[in-house]
């Protein structure tokens, strides 16, 4: 604008237009410096931002009357931003003030307008423009009233418009971020108390290894790994008397604190059972039932239980619907030992289950896990399958029971890639060594 002016675009004074648009440009500035050195009293920062704005803006206003209409609506709109109902009144008032300002300044030292002056004659100078005005008022049309009621009151009543759309859509936007914040704070809340959570239950699960520093016949390793923060998964392990390890692998329905919960009732009752010399058929049925009353939420669990006499090698088991376990002899291979499965605890009040032994001798390997090993799928949606986990174990067969564990894990990962993980993967691993 200034450059156009100076090429006769505009007809406005050269002089007045060389002291309004640096003038225009030093207001519009001076809120970035403000910004960077205003340190007291942050709550006034943006009255004064913009009160350098609308001073920029009057000041252009004057001097371009026709061509910076428009322009009075943008510090409306950008109070808008501030979701502050009471700076956005502020601004309103300040705009319609300095507009009515701007308009009769104009009449004197802006661009002529013809419409407003009812002249095509272009008069350059403030006395002639004056002594014109003078005439005309004095001719009966007033041209102060006119331009009140002709261009200051529509222009006033757009700016109004303007500002009653930007503050409803303001607090309807205010209110939207409120409620995201707090729905923020809402998820750190939670993700907090998950943190915690998954903190209780990593402490309820044996975790310090070698477990049993002391014990030379055997060495037994676990491991969870959780899809979510907290899982349905659990393994224990625990010595019933000085002759007798009990081992325990377990998968409850469902996800999420939901399952934890259960599971940590679960892991109770069957540690209570077995540490009081129950068989692992009766420690079954004894937990099954406890499980079922008042289970609502109608929730079960899967449960692999052997019971190792150390001292014989004799292993009794039960099963409660979980997976296979997988056993490796001697300078043998890791295979899968199908014995017949009973039903899921917490499915039937009064369920009976099935005990057999196994004898386990020097070198053997005893390996379960949850179905998540066996179930974990890549990007294709190809399950892994129990096969690729005896594969894997055959490869580490000669390792301890952490080596066999993290080799099926790698595995996994492997297999899996970049597909998300959707269940728990528990594994544990008892190798005898006499």
């Amino acid at each position: 604008m200034w450059a156009l002016n100076i090429f006769g675009f505009f007809i406005v004074d050269k002089l007045l237009m060389n002291l309004a648009m640096p003038t225009g440009v030093l207001l519009f500035l001076l809120p970035s410096l403000l910004v960077r050195v205003w340190k007291r009293r942050q709550w006034m920062l943006k009255y004064v931002i913009m009160g350098c704005f609308l001073l920029g803006i009057g000041t252009l206003s004057s001097t371009l009357t026709i061509q910076l209409v428009l322009a009075w609506a943008c510090p409306v709109i950008v109070s808008c931003h501030y979701y502050s109902p009471r700076f956005t009144h502020f601004t309103l008032a300040g705009v319609l003030l300095c507009m009515l300002c701007a308009v009769y300044i104009g009449l004197y030292y802006g661009v002529w307008d013809a419409n407003m002056m009812r002249s095509s004659e272009v008069l350059e100078g403030i006395t002639m423009r004056a002594a014109f005005i003078s005439d005309a008022i004095a001719a009966g049309d007033n041209l102060l009233l006119r331009v009140f009621n002709f261009y200051y009151i529509p222009r006033a009543a757009i700016l109004v418009v303007v500002y009653l759309i930007g503050i409803t859509l303001s607090k309807r936007t205010h209110n939207l971020l409120r409620r995201q914040e707090a729905d923020n704070r809402e998820k750190q809340r939670i993700g907090a108390e998950l943190h915690v959570a998954t903190q209780i239950q990593a402490s309820m699960l044996p975790c310090i290894f070698p477990a049993f520093p002391e014990r030379k016949e055997f060495d037994i390793y676990a491991a969870m790994n959780p899809a979510r923060e907290v899982g349905g998964d659990f393994y224990d392990f625990f010595l019933t008397d000085a002759d007798h390890l009990a081992l325990v692998m377990a998968d409850v329905s469902g996800k999420g604190i939901p399952a934890a919960l259960f599971m940590v009732i679960a892991k109770t009752l069957l540690k209570n059972a077995a540490q009081s010399g129950l068989s692992p058929r009766a420690v079954l049925e004894t937990v099954n039932n406890q499980l079922c009353e008042n289970n609502e939420a109608e929730m079960f669990v899967t449960v692999w239980l052997g019971i190792y006499e150390i001292s014989t090698g004799r292993l009794k088991v039960a099963n409660a619907g979980h997976e296979f376990p997988a056993i490796k002899r001697a300078n043998g291979e890791f295979a899968l030992y199908k014995e017949k499965s009973g039903f899921v605890l917490a499915g039937m009040e009064n369920a009976r289950y099935r005990e057999y032994n196994l004898e386990l001798h020097k070198g053997d390997v005893l390996f379960i896990y949850t179905d998540g090993v066996a179930e974990a799928t890549d990007a294709a949606n190809t399950l892994y399958g129990t096969g690729r986990m005896l594969a894997a174990l055959n490869r580490a067969s000669d390792g301890t029971p952490k080596e066999l564990l993290h080799a099926v894990k790698d595995d996994v990962d492997r297999f899996v890639g970049e597909a998300p993980q959707f269940d728990d993967i528990t594994m544990l691993a008892l190798q005898i060594k006499g």
